[in-house]
């Protein structure tokens, strides 16, 4: 592949996890030992706000325990070198890509150090530690600023423009099996980009010109390194 003129990557757990973070739910339907039903979801909020507010606020306080790793640093390079060519679309909460240097990042399942009130305009706030009860803008409820399920992740819009103009689409860490997520390969090859996998894994589903396999921290430096 040669140098590209715009690059999109997304981002998922296998990269956080290299840090030390579970960021998605286990196949038993729970997320760190809670059912995904009543702490990722509208409904579970509505019955037991106080059970889903101690849930995140121990998971923010989870991250001062943990550090960027290689990948997220070889991506800021890559962002340096591309400037506003480059798009990094995370599906994790967490803020490890900002810490690292990222700043053309979109996180589309939210971001735990935010919170935001259900009262008019829903004003978005950041919390590093615990949530506060009330907005203190309009004194509203507050709940996490997370894309929890049935909910649509942040800048569809934006994010869907960028993968129908980029030459390059890189998916790192990912299954590549939940929607939205798992159609923007197909969105970036079917508009003309080539379109790199690299995971532990080989994804199935097909629109992927290469896969390159191993841990995210050991591959993606190299394949930046290629790039720049």
């Amino acid at each position: 592949m040669g140098t590209s003129k715009k690059i999109v990557v997304l981002t998922g757990a296998g990269i956080s996890a290299e840090s030390g973070l579970r960021t998605f739910r286990d196949a038993d339907g729970l997320w760190e030992n809670e059912p995904v039903r009543i702490v990722a979801t509208p409904e579970g909020f509505e019955s037991d706000p106080e059970r889903v507010i101690t849930f995140y606020n121990k998971l923010r306080n989870s991250l001062k325990n943990v550090e960027p790793n290689a990948a997220h640093h070889a991506l800021v390079k890559l962002e340096e070198k591309y400037g506003d060519d480059f798009l990094l679309i995370t599906q994790n909460v967490d803020d490890l890509h900002q810490r690292a240097g990222s700043k053309r990042v979109i996180a589309m399942h939210g971001e735990l150090l935010k919170v935001r009130c259900l009262g008019h305009g829903e004003h978005v706030m950041y919390c590093t530690e615990n949530q506060p009860e009330k907005c203190p803008e309009c004194g509203a409820k507050m709940r996490p600023h997370i894309v929890w399920f049935g909910e649509i992740p942040f800048e569809m819009k934006r994010i869907q423009k960028a993968l129908t103009q980029c030459d390059l689409f890189a998916y790192i860490g990912t299954s590549g099996v939940v929607y939205p997520a798992a159609g923007f390969r197909q969105m970036a090859k079917s508009s003309g980009a080539y379109v790199v996998c690299l995971n532990l894994e080989e994804v199935d589903g097909g629109y992927t010109d290469e896969f390159i396999q191993g841990k995210a921290g050991e591959i993606v430096p190299k394949w930046v390194e290629k790039l720049s």
